[in-house]
């Protein structure tokens, strides 16, 4: 199904999210329309497509919409899948594993990062930097290969990029020192090699940008203690 046909991503420049979906477009080779979002406003287009939600990434796909950037990912995956490395492996138990291992980044690792950052209770943010620290090194068990998903990134990879990438800028504009070579040598490893990858540098959301709204963040979590 690789033909002219009409696609869209409804997003906004900088989620973790959304990056995942236009990242696994780019990888099978899509073209599509990017159709950016306002900040703390619904477009009529958002509201049409996904009216459960009301959130990004969204993506459309001859006038039908998938929500979800980790079913996103899969749908992309399944649904351009010539000439192309799958996200997912051929056998179910493998494929059941990296959904698992996707949602675990979901569930474990972003919800601890973001406490352990901008939490406004101190003990809190100190209940996050442990919950991090315990999934990261979960992780770093987990990783046998250069990427999580074999000699080619794969949905666990895609789902990672929260670790290789927004990560480091949190910890940056916080002054922060969790995720390091030291601590996680595989993760480390294979952050550079994912995000060195040709199509994926090219696709990721501008480090100075982050670094700003990051920072931002931080000051704002200080002015209110």
């Amino acid at each position: 199904m690789a033909g002219k046909e009409e696609v869209k991503l409804l997003g906004i420049v900088g989620s973790p999210f959304v990056s995942r979906a236009e990242i696994a477009l780019k990888l099978k080779g899509v073209e599509f329309e990017y159709v950016h979002e306002s900040v703390g406003k619904k477009s009529d287009l958002l509201l049409k497509y996904n009216p459960v939600h009301k959130l990004v990434p969204v993506l459309i796909h001859n006038e039908k919409s998938v929500c979800e950037s980790l079913v996103i990912v899969e749908y992309i995956d399944e649904t351009w899948n010539k000439g192309h490395d799958p996200f997912l492996p051929s056998d179910p138990h493998h494929r059941a594993l990296a959904r698992f291992w996707a949602k675990f980044i979901d569930d474990k690792v972003m919800p601890g990062v973001f406490k352990a950052a901008w939490n406004p209770n101190e003990k809190e943010r100190e209940k996050g930097v442990e919950e991090s620290l315990d999934a990261l090194e979960v992780l770093e068990k987990e990783l046998k290969g250069k990427f999580f998903g074999g000699d080619s990134v794969g949905l666990v990879d895609i789902a990672g990029l929260f670790v290789a990438y927004w990560l480091p800028v949190v910890q940056e504009a916080g002054g922060l020192d969790w995720f390091n070579g030291e601590k996680f040598p595989k993760l480390q490893k294979w952050s550079h090699a994912i995000l060195n990858h040709p199509t994926i540098k090219l696709a990721l959301p501008p480090r100075d940008d982050l670094l700003g709204y990051a920072r931002a963040q931080f000051q704002s979590i200080a002015a209110s203690n």
